[in-house]
């Protein structure tokens, strides 16, 4: 009797004791937290990040593409938010007299250096040693900028590598200008047994006597 009587007592002690600390410790305000992710760097909307509320239950939420997210949670929550190329932002609720909170989030790129990686077309040192000694390469570099300006190169480059906006431009001009010359020859030396004053005038010569 007497065992169960303590007990008993034991168990109201408790229950008195979470009641009264209930009490002391009021729950967290719920707050709407709104908002819009952003490029720290350049102010670029981040679309589809995670959201994780690591203060209550791991709850997990999600921006839109957009960056746009919006969802309930309590006051000083530490919300978390991550994705690929970024690196991980932490932002606290702060309190708010209007059970709402909106804000724009920045979040930094995450750069990582890659090693260099050189792409080779050789399987072995041994097939690059002997393709370096089967090369001919000139001797000086006079000879090899004299056999890059051959009639043979500049005509393969010609030939292969099409005209530029300037070099169009200057061959219709020199064109232009060519049928231009042309014209004016041919009408300064149009043919004299057309011409009918050249006619009247080698008539006249003959009726005078000229013998030129």
């Amino acid at each position: 009797m007497k065992f169960c009587l303590k007990t008993v007592i034991i168990l109201l002690m408790v229950g008195f004791s979470v009641s009264v600390y209930a009490q002391e410790k009021p729950a967290k305000k719920l707050v709407q937290f709104t908002g819009i992710i952003q490029n720290a760097d350049s102010n670029v909307v981040v679309p589809y990040v995670t959201i994780r509320n690591a203060s209550y239950q791991d709850q997990f939420f999600a921006s839109n593409h957009q960056g746009y997210f919006s969802f309930v949670a309590h006051e000083k929550d530490t919300i978390e938010f991550t994705a690929i190329g970024y690196k991980t932002t932490q932002v606290v609720i702060p309190e708010s007299e209007n059970n709402r909170h909106s804000g724009i989030v920045k979040m930094e790129a995450s750069v990582t250096a890659l090693p260099v990686v050189v792409v080779l077309p050789w399987a072995s040192v041994e097939e690059f040693n002997q393709a370096f000694l089967a090369l001919d390469v000139a001797d000086d570099d006079y000879l090899l900028a004299k056999r890059n300006l051959s009639r043979e190169s500049l005509v393969a480059m010609a030939r292969e590598a099409p005209l530029s906006a300037n070099e169009l431009q200057n061959y219709q001009a020199i064109s232009s200008h060519q049928n231009m010359t042309n014209r004016n020859i041919n009408q300064r030396y149009a043919n004299p047994l057309l011409n009918p004053f050249a006619w009247a005038k080698f008539i006249d010569q003959i009726s005078k006597g000229s013998k030129k």
